[in-house]
């Protein structure tokens, strides 16, 4: 298989930082094959990529000249500039962007038309190889980058082909999602420490719960209604448990909450373009 070349990330937040883990952990590439430019003052990503063993700038020039695959892991508000800075030295090189909100037209009219584009939305698990991410096409990656994408971002967990106009919901879903469940497990272990469980064991407990449970259903091919019936018996603590999420709103907090965040999306996109 085909080198990738090295890995450069423009930015070095939590997604980065989860990536560049990810790809470490996978084998797909090693310290040497990444590089990575952090703002002066980010201390923490600083430490993080050196704790790594990867390289870091406190330019971005140098990522792009170094780099053949280029994640632009900066802000959206700052995605602009930093876009017209490293223009000059973009051509031939394909870039991956996870900023939210910034479209692929944005992106391509804001580089050399030598360079290819493609959207990716990845999640914070990637650190542990356990991501869910999506990606869209610009109008110049070919059949390769696309592969090359996916191999990236199946080495840290899932990925799938999505429409761009799809990104919003997906960021809303699977880009937050993770919150929304640490919350979950945070909240089903605080009614385990309030009925006498230790609270290292309840966080033990709910977890691998909340693992299990997310593959049953993305394995056996059942509706998660079907799954959810097959624990519930009749007037037991199951049942007892489920009219308690239903009156105190569950279902429709946790689908309002995606709604929520794929609003707020869409409006920061709005404020992108």
């Amino acid at each position: 298989m085909a080198s990738i070349g090295k890995i450069g990330f423009l930015g070095g937040g939590n997604m980065a930082k989860a990536l560049a883990k990810g790809f470490l952990s996978a084998g797909l590439a090693k310290p040497s094959g990444m590089i990575a430019s952090v703002h002066p003052e980010d201390k923490i990503s600083l430490q993080g990529f050196e704790a790594l063993g990867v390289e870091t700038v406190v330019k971005n020039a140098p990522v792009v000249e170094q780099a053949a695959v280029v994640f632009v892991s900066v802000k959206p508000q700052v995605v602009p500039a930093v876009l017209k800075e490293i223009k000059p030295l973009s051509s031939g090189k394909l870039f991956l962007s996870v900023a939210m909100g910034i479209t692929l037209q944005t992106i391509e009219s804001s580089l050399s038309p030598e360079s290819r584009v493609i959207r990716v939305m990845p999640n914070i698990p990637a650190v542990v190889r356990s991501g869910c991410s999506v990606y869209v096409r610009g109008s110049r990656a070919s059949d390769a980058d696309a592969q090359i994408t996916q191999r990236l971002l199946e080495s840290v967990g899932t990925c799938e082909a999505v429409a761009e106009s799809q990104l919003d919901t997906v960021t809303a879903l699977s880009g937050s999602g993770p919150a929304y469940v640490f919350v979950m497990i945070e909240a089903l272990a605080d009614g385990a420490v309030h009925m006498g469980m230790p609270r290292d064991l309840a966080y033990r407990l709910a977890a691998q719960t909340v693992l299990g449970a997310g593959h049953m259903v993305r394995d056996s091919g059942m509706h998660p209604g079907q799954l959810k019936d097959s624990v519930t018996s009749p007037g037991g603590s199951t049942a007892a448990a489920l009219r308690q999420l239903e009156l105190s709103g569950f279902r429709a907090a946790v689908a309002g909450a995606v709604e929520q965040a794929t609003l707020r999306c869409r409006q920061i996109s709005g404020q992108q373009t």
